[in-house]
């Protein structure tokens, strides 16, 4: 072969490495500029109530206005399928992970892992309990307690500070179980006459409550005139039991609640349910301006709180209209 033909042939091979070095540096470019399609992996619960419906519709539409890539998992209230979720993520290489715990414990070894591939963890609607809070990034969710003790104080004042209650609790070793519980508890301490004769757990679904409370009228008959529901789904269950043995919701027993999905307040506005406290499910604004900015490497508080209000005679009405859940 002739000069001029290798030189020919070596400007050839020259202009295609650069193209190649070219097309490299314009993919690491376009990974890394602030444009980029994000991946984003969600572990959730599961679909176990309205509200918890409300939450994973607003994470998915929130997602896809902004065309984030999004990956959603549904627990089904099974902790180990969130953690094969977690893993899943860490292997696809997202940018970021958000987790609603189902319980509070276990979530160290998983966390470790997505802390060694560097991708940050954000935590909705219940925290964890860990002695390594570098393990996620940030909570953002309601004060729980705050919620059981806006119900308690309703409460007391509603009946004077006295009467039986029986509890409908949550699923054992969640965050907002093991919150409002507490705090339910501690309030009506500073009231003698209110007494909790009975809890038990409805796992937060409204077929579980409508049982144990059909089970409480069984064993304790009038004995009781108050329901603290930690979830609305229980409360709407409870109601239920409550019509078919002939009672009245509202009027013979007392229903305390959490939530404030709009079906709930709705049976405020009937009578069916006396009080409901908010706990606002629409995370999906908060959670990816929260991951936006940590990818964007600012500094985000550890806790981000919702503010909720209470809603019972003298507001529900009002508040029905602009309800979004």
């Amino acid at each position: 072969m002739n000069t001029p033909m290798l030189r020919n042939r070596f400007l050839r091979l020259s202009a295609f490495a650069a193209a190649l070095l070219l097309t490299g540096f314009s993919a690491l470019h376009a990974a890394t500029k602030p444009g980029k399609v994000l991946k984003i992996g969600f572990a959730q619960t599961g679909a176990e109530s309205a509200w918890r419906t409300a939450n994973s519709e607003s994470m998915k539409a929130e997602a896809a206005k902004r065309g984030i890539d999004f990956k959603f998992s549904d627990g089904q209230g099974k902790q180990e399928n969130q953690i094969r979720a977690v893993r899943s993520f860490i292997t696809q290489g997202v940018d970021a992970i958000v987790i609603a715990p189902i319980v509070a414990t276990g979530w160290d070894p998983v966390l470790r892992e997505a802390k060694r591939a560097k991708i940050p963890v954000i935590l909705t609607d219940r925290a964890i309990q860990t002695a390594d809070e570098s393990l996620y990034v940030c909570f953002i969710g309601s004060d729980f307690y705050e919620e059981g003790r806006m119900a308690a104080d309703w409460l007391a004042k509603a009946v004077n500070g006295k009467g039986n209650i029986v509890e409908l609790q949550g699923t054992p070793g969640s965050d907002p179980a093991n919150e409002r519980r507490k705090a339910f508890a501690d309030a009506i301490v500073k009231h003698p006459g209110l007494k909790i004769i009975d809890s038990q757990s409805g796992n937060f679904e409204r077929t579980s409550g409508k049982q144990v409370i059909e089970a409480f009228l069984k064993k304790h008959g009038k004995n009781f005139s108050i329901v603290y529901s930690h979830n609305d789904d229980m409360a709407l269950g409870a109601a239920q039991a409550i019509e078919e043995a002939g009672l009245k919701p509202g009027k013979d027993i007392t229903i305390v609640s959490i939530d404030a999905v709009r079906e709930a307040v709705q049976a405020v506005v009937a009578g069916r349910i006396n009080c409901t406290v908010e706990c606002n499910p629409l995370f999906g604004p908060s959670v990816f301006d929260t991951i936006s900015r940590v990818l964007s490497g600012e500094k985000v508080p550890k806790k981000i709180i919702n503010q909720d209000e209470l809603f019972d005679a003298t507001n529900a009405a009002a508040a029905l209209p602009t309800r979004k859940y």
